[in-house]
C-alpha cells in the first residue's frame, strides 16, 4: 500500500507556497463562515456549507437543501483541502507530522496515537475520519495516491449520507433550533463573531492555531531535512 520514501523528493519553497496559500484562504473563509453562521444558516444555507462544511453546519442545513446541492457542495467543500494536506505529508514526511503536532496541541494524545498506529489502520482512518491531519498522515505514511483518493471519497460521501439521515431523523429538534437562531439572530451573531475573533487573537498572541501554523508553514518546512515517513518501521 505504501510508496517507498526513496521515490519521493522534497520540493522547493514555491511548491510550499502553492500548497500553503489556498489552505490559508480556505481557513480564513471557514472562520468567516463560522462567525456568520447565525445569519447564514437558514437564509443562505448553501453559502454557509460552501464556506465551512463542518458537521454542525451540515446537520443544521441538510433539511433546507435539496439532495443534489447538499451532496455536491458539501462534498467539494469537504475534500477541497484534503489533497493539499496529503501532499504536505507526501513531500515532507516526518517534518510535516511534527509541524501539525506543534499546531494542534489540544489533540496531542490523539495525534500521537494515530501516528503510532497509522501504518496498521491508515485506510480505515481515512475512511472514518478524512480530516486535514489524517490526510497529512496518509501522505506522510506513503499511502498510494489511488488508495488515498478511494478512501477519502468513500469516507466523505459516507459522512454526508450519515448526516443527511440523522438530520432527517431529528428534523423536529433541528427545526426548533433554527427557529431559536432566527429569533435571537443579532445577539447570536454578535457572540459568534466575538468568539471567532477572540480565538483568532488569542492564538495569534500565543503563536499557535491552524491559521498561524499555515501562515508560517513555508518557513517551518523549507529547510526541513529529509525524513522517513510517519510510522516507518525504521523509526
Amino acid at each position: 500500500m505504501d510508496v517507498p520514501d526513496s521515490t519521493r523528493r522534497t520540493p522547493g519553497r514555491r511548491t510550499l507556497w502553492l500548497l500553503a496559500t489556498p489552505l490559508v484562504i480556505l481557513t480564513i473563509i471557514a472562520n468567516v463562515g463560522d462567525a456568520l453562521m447565525p445569519t447564514l444558516v437558514d437564509t443562505h444555507p448553501l453559502l454557509l456549507i460552501s464556506m465551512n462544511a463542518r458537521n454542525r453546519n451540515l446537520a443544521l442545513t441538510t433539511n433546507l437543501l435539496d439532495p443534489i446541492p447538499y451532496y455536491l457542495v458539501g462534498f467539494v467543500r469537504l475534500v477541497l483541502s484534503d489533497p493539499l494536506f496529503y501532499l504536505l505529508g507526501w513531500f515532507y514526511g516526518d517534518a510535516a507530522v511534527k509541524w501539525i503536532e506543534r499546531n494542534t496541541k489540544t489533540l496531542g494524545d490523539t495525534i500521537r496515537w494515530v501516528e503510532k498506529h497509522f501504518s496498521r489502520f491508515g485506510v480505515p482512518l481515512v475512511v472514518a475520519v478524512p480530516n486535514n491531519w489524517i490526510c497529512l498522515f496518509a501522505g506522510a505514511s506513503g499511502m498510494r495516491p489511488a488508495v488515498f483518493i478511494a478512501a477519502n471519497v468513500t469516507g466523505t460521501i459516507a459522512r454526508l449520507y450519515l448526516i443527511r439521515v440523522i438530520g432527517n431523523f431529528f428534523s423536529g429538534p433541528i427545526d426548533w433550533l433554527l427557529e431559536q437562531i432566527a429569533a435571537y439572530r443579532l445577539p447570536l451573531l454578535a457572540l459568534s463573531i466575538g468568539a471567532v475573533a477572540f480565538t483568532f487573537f488569542s492564538e495569534r498572541r500565543r503563536g499557535t492555531g491552524e491559521l498561524e501554523g499555515l501562515t508560517n508553514l513555508p518557513d517551518e518546512l523549507e529547510d526541513a531535512p529529509p525524513a522517513p515517513p510517519a510510522g516507518d518501521p525504521s523509526d
